[in-house]
């Protein structure tokens, strides 16, 4: 049952004044229940609460957190199928993916149990002391990772579960020991409420304090910003769009004690078409990536939305295919009439850049929330002297940048802004032609796919979902596998402190068995 009310620890309130109603694009009607905006008062409830939560949580041992995660897993996966309905109800998004969507949010909290639960995670380093070095004795110094504190984390609109009110940000910042206050997405806040109900089960089954999860609503940008502003708060995770992202990062540098914002923002995931590979599958590869422009209707933050390569008949047979396979694929919903709408807005901006070319888009009359694909193209020089051109279209739009040597494909990698994914399509061997076109995207991005589309990101330790600025706010963390746990740490020494007060992490006898660097050497071993 949806009550529409925030979540202030463990109590459902309902304080504020504001209501609102979510959206179900699909059928193009307002979802039946009634959402009750936070107040000011259960905004500051809710902070103090995971302060004070806080002094108790960071203390609690991985082995009891992990319980907690696998808890909160297990509790979501008991909501069945109801969950599912509202969730395509609040998106759009059709039952398969809420399925696809729901079992990667549990995995990703049991791998961050597992994680902690080793314990290696820490990083923990010792220095012991050299009282007799000459000219002076070296101190024994101890370091490892401890949380920051509460994390605010805003709900995305393009993923209801996995990186919204229990996904990947919130996992990371409970398996740190930080407690989280969630700012839900407005888009679906149903959604919201019932996988906080079943945070809120997880913490009481496990003893975890009341605080150390809250679930807040809003329909606009108030409740953000105050909690943004909060002294209390020490860090956010927020995925989304440039605006929205940068607008919080300014936000927090601001503020007297300045916090971290990890953001994870705008990316149009370039694609490089080697001139071989177009020689020998131009066709096959344009098939390909009709698919993946339109997959989702373009509303993953890897969509491709631009594809660059040298002019050749390679390449013109390319945009050809291309063109002709986008406009097959029939048309799907989008996640919200504002997000539909933004497209048609954003689309229409990018169409009337000078020396835009239309290759093909879907013509016939598609459903309310349905978003037409197109496919355009330019040259490299006009992409190059243009910087709108490099904007995302949040949707299902791709632009093919057509270059006249590999000097400009370079000179156009270059200049791209930071980017999530980029792609290079290779025949074999040719790679090795292109090192400094190479070179150039990998300075661009945070991660390489090979003969591959970047739509679908594994979550597994060895991800890097982040990259150059916008596409991230900070270029060195991943938002997707349990590395992303470092954003919500930092690394704090001891030093000359007696073995008995020490933490577990670093007493000489090394309780939990867990692998440190002791005196250079990665061991496990007692010292």
């Amino acid at each position: 049952m949806i009550t529409g009310k925030n979540y202030i620890g463990n109590q459902l309130s309902a304080k504020g004044s504001k209501t609102f109603k979510t959206f179900n694009p699909l059928l193009n009607i307002e979802n039946p229940w009634g959402i009750t905006e936070a107040s000011n008062d259960e905004v500051n409830q809710a902070v103090e609460l995971a302060s004070e939560a806080f002094k108790t949580y960071s203390k609690i041992s991985g082995v009891k957190k992990a319980t907690f995660l696998r808890e909160i897993a297990n509790e979501i996966e008991a909501l069945g199928d109801e969950l599912l309905q509202v969730y395509s109800s609040e998106s759009g998004l059709p039952n398969g993916r809420a399925i696809g969507e729901r079992g990667r949010t549990l995995g990703q909290l049991r791998a961050f149990a597992n994680h902690i639960e080793a314990g290696n995670w820490v990083d923990a380093s010792i220095d012991t002391a050299l009282p007799d070095r000459q000219p002076l004795p070296k101190v024994d110094l101890r370091k490892m990772n401890v949380a920051l504190g509460p994390v605010v984390v805003f709900g995305a609109s393009n993923f209801p579960l996995a990186f919204s009110t229990a996904g990947g940000d919130t996992a990371a910042a409970l398996a740190a020991g930080c407690p989280v206050i969630v700012k839900s997405h407005p888009m679906h806040a149903g959604t919201g409420e019932m996988v906080a109900s079943a945070v809120i089960k997880a913490a009481e089954k496990t003893g975890m304090p009341n605080g150390v999860f809250s679930n807040l609503n809003s329909s606009g940008i108030e409740v953000g910003q105050a909690l943004v502003q909060h002294s209390k708060v020490k860090a956010v995770g927020f995925t989304g769009s440039i605006k929205g992202g940068r607008a919080l990062y300014n936000l927090a540098a601001k503020r007297d004690e300045p916090i971290p914002v990890f953001a994870e923002m705008g990316s149009i995931n370039p694609v490089v078409l080697l001139p071989k590979a177009l020689k020998n599958r131009a066709e096959t590869i344009a098939q390909t990536y009709a698919g993946s422009i339109t997959l989702g209707s373009g509303q993953f933050c890897t969509n491709p939305g631009l594809i660059i390569g040298i002019k050749s008949e390679g390449l013109t047979n390319f945009v050809n295919t291309l063109a002709k396979e986008i406009v097959k694929i029939e048309p799907s919903c989008m996640l919200h009439p504002n997000i539909a709408g933004a497209y048609e807005t954003n689309k229409t901006k990018a169409l009337s850049q000078k020396g835009l070319k239309v290759l093909a888009g879907y013509e016939n009359e598609v459903e309310p929330n349905f978003a037409r694909q197109v496919a355009t193209t330019v040259e490299g020089e006009t992409f190059l002297n243009n910087p709108t051109l490099h904007h995302e279209v949040f949707g299902p739009f791709s632009l093919v940048v057509q270059c006249e040597n590999e000097a400009q494909l370079e000179a156009v990698i270059s200049n791209l802004e930071g980017q999530l994914t980029g792609t290079i399509i290779s025949d074999n061997n040719e790679i090795t032609e292109h090192s400094n076109s190479i070179s150039a995207l990998q300075n661009r991005v945070g991660r390489i796919i090979f003969n591959g589309v970047p739509t679908g990101v594994e979550v597994c330790p060895s991800m890097q979902h982040g990259g150059p600025y916008p596409a991230s706010t900070d270029s060195r963390f991943t938002a997707v596998g349990v590395d992303s746990i470092k954003r919500w740490v930092r690394p704090f020494s001891y030093q000359d402190w007696p073995n008995e007060l020490l933490p577990d992490e670093l007493k000489n006898e090394n309780p939990l068995e867990i692998l440190r660097i002791v005196n250079g050497k990665l061991t496990n071993q007692q010292i």
